[in-house]
């Protein structure tokens, strides 16, 4: 005979016993996960040799290289690194790695998350936590952000570098320089300069940076419509830094000024205008 007294209103010790359960589950079918991959990397090992041609194939392709590297001021010099867009087209290739990002939590207006890269086959493993603000800055102060999709593309955007570093982390030096070299080659190669290619270039640079073409002409030290083939790959390689977040437009490029012209007109607002001709 069972003498125990249940409240037949308290489900929460039941809730409870649920959600411990799922919790076992889940922790059971991540370390299953594991130990398979484990086992499929040790059964199926890269060739380094292949795998480096697939890199320096992928490299090849114009639309990764134009993405691929990104350039950044330091000490007045300019430097060069791979993307986060070429660092997974490395991992990819290379093989037998996972990567990617996780949020971990989200509380009191903020995420905590994690990126990682992890070789499989030789268990070598970099992992960064960090805490992402859902707070957005702009000219006129910060911005709360509210919406989830805002709070996603924030994370992801933050996220991205470091997980840009944890797959660099594991992946051999001497394969992330030959992928650079590579895609530096593709790039020189099929610069286009061409009056519509340089136009969209512009473009783009206004649309989603509010960079002039005159802030550009001054950067490059010439015509827009004159730009050579090096400028055209220097121009990308800013594009790139800009767009991951790893350099600011007052790195690249002067604030514009206003022109004598522009201030007399402005001064000259304000004062009435004798309509009347000379007789």
């Amino acid at each position: 005979m069972n003498n125990s007294v249940i409240n037949p209103f308290s489900s929460s010790a039941q809730h409870t016993q649920q959600a411990n359960g799922m919790v076992a589950v889940e922790q059971q079918r991540a370390i299953q996960e594991v130990q398979a991959a484990m086992v499929i990397a040790k059964k199926f090992p890269r060739d380094p040799i292949v795998a480096m041609d697939r890199i320096l194939q992928a490299c090849t392709r114009p639309t990764l290289a134009e993405s691929a590297l990104y350039s950044y001021s330091r000490g007045g010099a300019e430097v060069t690194g791979p993307s986060i867009r070429l660092a997974e087209a490395v991992a990819q290739n290379w093989g037998n790695i996972q990567f990617g990002i996780r949020e971990l939590e989200q509380k009191n207006g903020e995420s905590s998350v994690e990126a990682f890269a992890w070789d499989i086959e030789t268990n070598t493993r970099q992992v960064k936590t960090f805490t992402v603000p859902h707070v957005r800055f702009t000219r006129q102060g910060k911005k709360k952000l509210e919406d989830p999709r805002d709070i996603y593309e924030i994370v992801a955007n933050q996220g991205s570098r470091r997980l840009r570093a944890c797959i660099l982390g594991v992946i051999p030096g001497d394969v992330i320089e030959a992928a650079v070299n590579q895609c530096d080659v593709t790039l020189r190669s099929n610069a286009d300069t061409s009056p519509d290619a340089i136009k969209k270039m512009v473009s783009v640079f206004k649309d989603e940076f509010g960079v002039t073409s005159e802030q550009i002409q001054k950067r490059i030290q010439c015509r827009v419509e004159a730009m050579r083939p090096a400028q055209m790959v220097q121009m990308k390689k800013i594009y790139a830094s800009l767009r991951d977040g790893m350099s600011s437009i007052d790195d690249w490029f002067e604030k514009p000024e206003t022109t004598q012209n522009k201030v007399d007109e402005l001064n000259n607002m304000g004062n009435p205008t004798n309509e009347r001709g000379t007789e």
